[in-house]
């Protein structure tokens, strides 16, 4: 069995799970092709809001009732900034409009929220500077075109963000679908082993760029070796009676009057001391908490029970790393694909995150204290994000595409890479389908940023914006 999960939503395992060690090269092909039958590559390009489809905002709100209620304004002023904004936190949402539209039914992991900012660069434990998907808190077994249409919209919105075209945008589309269709046939034509250790090292990507995107490459991975523990330490600690503390910035970074707090972080790390393996666990072991604070991330995660626990090694207190201590609920695609096979959430993520990622930290685990899940890694080791507002309509394409591509190394890691090739082709059917797809849903995605934006102005919810 490929994942051993439990979808009460599918009758035949078979038919969704690939198992490319039972068929032939030429009965994966097959599968493949007969897959159009049922959802022809053109049929991608359709979407339309049922009668029945439920309020994005009512959906968005059920989320909060797990957050800390002082910082759901926050949530709400950082999705309400722009339609790309509001789209980054509105996964949810769109889990649910896709559970309605064509699926080819040749699964993989997929991330759930493949948005073109939740592909970034990050330290290997080799300290190679990797390209990859970094942000896996809604990943599940399902559909691949999920994740595609998710990133191509977010393609879409990037370029209407920025000012630019609709022609620009459904140029943008197109060509990140394309490197995605060409970067399946590629995989298809590998073996196993050689797909699993497939990776975009930006020392060696780089040289093979176009010459006029080298030097803006260079910068944004300059820029990610810097983000490291000790930029973290000099930007987020102060020394106090000779003891380094992480200062407080509320919202953002708090330390909270709760002594329960230290006792349920304790608890924490306890339980995900136990999902290291034997050697990363030594190395753990070399470390103590010597602080704990609350810190918001990101945009549709901000509410959730996110921390930075800051531990040293030494006595002299100046060997000392960050760990995120970040909270995993229910991926939103569970209501709409099956309960996933994991009790805990953070497990979930963190498989899913081994099985998508080219490499993932020493320090990744999982763990809970009473009914929440957390997965725990490092704040910041070499991570690094494009800025999409320093880029020309050419390069966010071109940025795009390199995205379609990533994407698909994760999927041929899980998925049956020669089975999907098949049924993408070698025409751009799928490619302008998928870009007609999401020209229509960033449509949808700019009307309900817009119910957001009546929903604050008329005082129905609060938000705190510009943080």
């Amino acid at each position: 069995m490929a994942f051993g999960r439990t979808n009460e939503n599918v009758s035949n395992e078979e038919d969704v799970l690939p198992a490319p060690v039972k068929l032939t090269r030429a009965e994966r092909i097959e599968k493949g092709r007969a897959a159009r039958t049922s959802a022809p590559r053109k049929s991608h390009a359709t979407w339309e809001p049922s009668r029945m489809r439920r309020d994005p905002l009512q959906l968005l709100d059920e989320q909060n009732r797990r957050r800390f209620p002082d910082l759901v304004a926050l949530r709400w002023g950082r999705m309400v900034a722009s339609p790309f904004t509001f789209f980054r936190g509105a996964a949810a949402v769109m889990a649910a409009d896709l559970a309605s539209t064509p699926q080819s039914g040749l699964w993989a992991q997929s991330c759930g929220d493949a948005h073109c900012q939740n592909f970034g660069l990050f330290a290997s434990p080799e300290r190679h500077l990797l390209f990859d998907l970094n942000d896996f808190d809604e990943t599940l077994p399902g559909p691949w075109e999920w994740d595609v249409k998710r990133l191509t919209t977010s393609v879409v919105l990037a370029l209407r963000d920025e000012g630019y075209s609709d022609a620009e945008a459904m140029a943008g589309a197109v060509e990140t679908a394309r490197a995605y269709r060409l970067g399946m046939a590629k995989f298809a034509q590998m073996s196993a082993l050689d797909i699993w250790y497939s990776k975009v090292d930006i020392d060696e990507f780089i040289p093979e760029m176009n010459p006029a995107n080298r030097k803006f490459a260079a910068k944004v991975a300059q820029k990610a070796r810097r983000r490291t523990t000790l930029q973290a330490l000099g930007k987020l600690t102060e020394v106090v009676d000779g003891v380094p503390r992480i200062v407080d910035d509320p919202p953002i970074v708090e330390h909270l009057p709760d002594s329960a707090t230290d006792y349920a972080i304790a608890s924490v790390v306890d339980r995900y001391r136990e999902t290291l393996s034997e050697d990363r666990r030594l190395l753990f072991d070399r470390y103590e908490i010597i602080d704990v604070a609350r810190k918001v991330v990101g945009v549709g995660s901000v509410g959730t029970h996110c921390w930075i626990a800051l531990l040293s090694a030494n006595k002299e207190r100046d060997d000392l790393i960050f760990l995120q201590i970040k909270e995993a609920n229910m991926s939103v695609m569970e209501p709409y694909l099956g309960n996933s096979e994991f009790a805990n959430h953070g497990q979930r993520v963190v498989v899913g995150q081994r099985l998508m990622q080219a490499a993932s930290d020493v320090f990744l685990g999982w763990s809970k204290f009473r009914e929440r899940h957390y997965y725990i890694r490092q704040l910041r080791d070499m991570k690094g994000s494009v800025d999409l507002s320093t880029m020309s309509s050419t390069l966010i394409s071109q940025y795009g595409a390199v995205c379609g591509e990533t994407l698909a190394r994760a999927h041929a890691r899980s998925g049956d890479p020669v089975a999907i090739a098949a049924y993408l082709g070698n025409g751009d059917n799928f490619d302008k389908a998928v870009a007609q797809f999401s020209m229509v849903y960033a449509d949808q995605s700019e009307q309900d940023h817009a119910l957001l934006r009546k929903a604050i102005d008329e005082g129905r919810f609060e938000a705190i914006e510009g943080l």
